[in-house]
C-alpha cells in the first residue's frame, strides 16, 4: 500500500452566497483522507501517517473497518467469524484508535452495509436474490445481501457498536442503499420493492443506528450520492435526505464531478465544473435538512476522472471542489482516492510516502 499526502491548502475563502446557519455546539470541520484497514494496523505504518497528517495540516482519518466485499476487521463479531468474514488486520483496534486520537486526529470508522459479496455467497439466505434462483449480482458480478432483512441490521450494527466501543468519534456507513447496476428487474427481495419500502428500510435502519450507538457518544454519519441533491425521489436506491436527515449527526455526500452523468441544472460537463458541482450539492443537501441537525461534509474527488475526458483531477480541480464546499456551509470535506493516492502541494513542498512494512 502505498499513500502520499501531500499539502492540502485551501485558497481564502469568499463569502458566502448563503451564509451557513450556526453550527450546534458538536460541530467540527473535518479535513480528512481515508485509510485501509491493512495500513491502520500497522503500528508503524499509522504512527508515520498521523506525523505526515498533522505535517500536512490534516485532522482526521476515516479507516475502513468492513469492506464492498464484505471483509471486516472488528474483532468478537459472531456472525463474522462464523462466516469467515473476520480478518485480524487490526490486531488491536483499541490502540489504533488511540494513535490518532492522543494525536488530536478525528477518527471514523467507515462500515460498508449491504454491498457484502462474502456475506451473500456464504449466507444465499441473506442475498438479493434472481427472478429464476440464484443468488444475483451485479454488473461486476458483486453479490449483494437484501436490506430489508433485520439479521443485516444487526450484524451491522454489532459492528459499528463495538467499533465505538474501542474509541471511534464517529460511525460513517456506506453503501446504505439498494443496488444501482446490473439486471434490477431480475432482483428479488423478502418485501416488496418499491420507493416507499426502499425509503422506509433506509431511514429504519438508521432510525435503529441512532438508537443502538447513541448511548456511546459516537457520531453518526452516511455516505450518500451526490445527486440525492437533486432528486425528489429516493433515486431508486432508498436514499431520500428528508427521511435520513433526522437520524444523523453528519450527511456524506459523494460529490464526486466524474460521478454527475447528467450534470447538474445550468452546467452539463461537470468535470468542467468542480466547484459548481460542490457548491450546489451541499447547498441543496443542507437546504433539504432544515428541519435536522445534520451537517454536510462531502467526499470529494482526488482520481482521475473515468467517466468523462480522462483528466487527472490536480490542485486546481481539489481546490475548487473545497471551495465549493466551504463556501455552500459544508463541515469541511474528506478526499477519496481508492489507491490511497492523494494529490497536494502547497502545505508541504513534497510529497510525504507511508508504505506497509512489506511495500
Amino acid at each position: 500500500m502505498l499513500l502520499r499526502l501531500g499539502a492540502l491548502c485551501l485558497l481564502a475563502i469568499a463569502a458566502a452566497q448563503e451564509p451557513p446557519a450556526q453550527p450546534p455546539s458538536w460541530y467540527r470541520p473535518v479535513h480528512g483522507v481515508h485509510l485501509t484497514g491493512w495500513g491502520a494496523g500497522s503500528p508503524k505504518v499509522r504512527r508515520t501517517f498521523v506525523r505526515e497528517m498533522k505535517a500536512a495540516g490534516l485532522n482526521a482519518v476515516v479507516i475502513a473497518l468492513k469492506e464492498y466485499d464484505g471483509y471486516m476487521f472488528v474483532r468478537g463479531v459472531p456472525l463474522a467469524h462464523e462466516t469467515g468474514a473476520f480478518v485480524n488486520a487490526i490486531p488491536d483496534l483499541p490502540a489504533c484508535v488511540r494513535d490518532f486520537r492522543e494525536a488530536g486526529i478525528y477518527a471514523i470508522a467507515r462500515i460498508v452495509l449491504f454491498k457484502d459479496n462474502h456475506l451473500a455467497r456464504r449466507r444465499p439466505d441473506l442475498a438479493v436474490r434472481q427472478s429464476g434462483g440464484g443468488i444475483w449480482t451485479n454488473a461486476k458480478g458483486v453479490a449483494w445481501v437484501d436490506p430489508y432483512r433485520r439479521e443485516l441490521w444487526d450484524y451491522n450494527l454489532d459492528i459499528a457498536v463495538r467499533a465505538a466501543e474501542a474509541g471511534f468519534d464517529e460511525i460513517q456507513f456506506d453503501y446504505v442503499r439498494f443496488p444501482t447496476d446490473g439486471r434490477l428487474s431480475a432482483a428479488r427481495y423478502s418485501k416488496p420493492n418499491n420507493q416507499a419500502t426502499r425509503i422506509e428500510t433506509v431511514a429504519g435502519f438508521l432510525a435503529k443506528a441512532k438508537r443502538e450507538l447513541g448511548p456511546t457518544g459516537v457520531f453518526l454519519a452516511a455516505d450518500v450520492f451526490g445527486y440525492t441533491a437533486f432528486n425528489e425521489n429516493d433515486t431508486d436506491i432508498g436514499q431520500r435526505i428528508e427521511e435520513m436527515a433526522p437520524h444523523l449527526d453528519y450527511i456524506s455526500p459523494m460529490v464526486y464531478p466524474s460521478g454527475y452523468h447528467r450534470g447538474i441544472p445550468g452546467f452539463r460537463n461537470p468535470v468542467e465544473h468542480p466547484y459548481e458541482i460542490v457548491r450546489e450539492s451541499v447547498r441543496l443537501i443542507r437546504k433539504r435538512s432544515t428541519h435536522a441537525t445534520v451537517q454536510v461534509r462531502p467526499w470529494i474527488q482526488d482520481f482521475r476522472d473515468y467517466a468523462f475526458d480522462r483528466r487527472i483531477f490536480g490542485v486546481k480541480e481539489i481546490r475548487a471542489q473545497m471551495r465549493g464546499a466551504d463556501e455552500a456551509g459544508g463541515a469541511g470535506w474528506m478526499l477519496w482516492n481508492p489507491r490511497n493516492d492523494y494529490t497536494a502541494e502547497a502545505l508541504r513542498s513534497k510529497p510525504v510516502v507511508a508504505r506497509t512494512p512489506d511495500s
